[in-house]
């Protein structure tokens, strides 16, 4: 049974996810990969620039209320990511390859049609 209060919050992330893929996909990324585990860690976007895999993290808010998007990406989510990160560089042939970690804020823009804010390199593996 889907619980009333969650599957709104559900719907957001799913259109957040999709502007911030659009968004890249025009940046000229090639998404490889949308919401996969990798390494018990869960994926929102993975995607490729050139020869660099990039790990995306989606945040997106209805409003700035709990602050902004990117404030939520938080220590314990960026070791998370980073180990998720080099698990799917493993998982599908690319050991050794450069990682970057970005992160994608969505938030309501001035229209009130989600806009796309990027964080290119928001996080190292170095910065843990």
């Amino acid at each position: 049974m889907t619980d009333r209060r969650t599957e709104p919050r559900r719907r957001l992330g799913a259109c957040g996810e999709a502007c911030a893929a659009n968004y890249l996909r025009a940046q000229g990324y090639r998404i490889l990969a949308r919401n996969v585990r990798a390494g018990g860690v869960e994926i929102d976007l993975v995607a490729r620039r050139g020869l660099r895999c990039v790990i995306v993290e989606v945040k997106t808010r209805r409003t700035r209320g709990a602050g902004l998007p990117e404030e939520a990406v938080d220590a314990r989510k960026r070791a998370r990511l980073v180990r998720g990160g080099a698990a799917w560089l493993r998982e599908h042939g690319w050991p050794g390859a450069r990682l970057r970690f970005d992160v994608v804020a969505v938030e309501p823009g001035p229209s009130g049609s989600l806009a796309a804010r990027h964080l290119v390199g928001a996080f190292d593996a170095g910065d843990l």
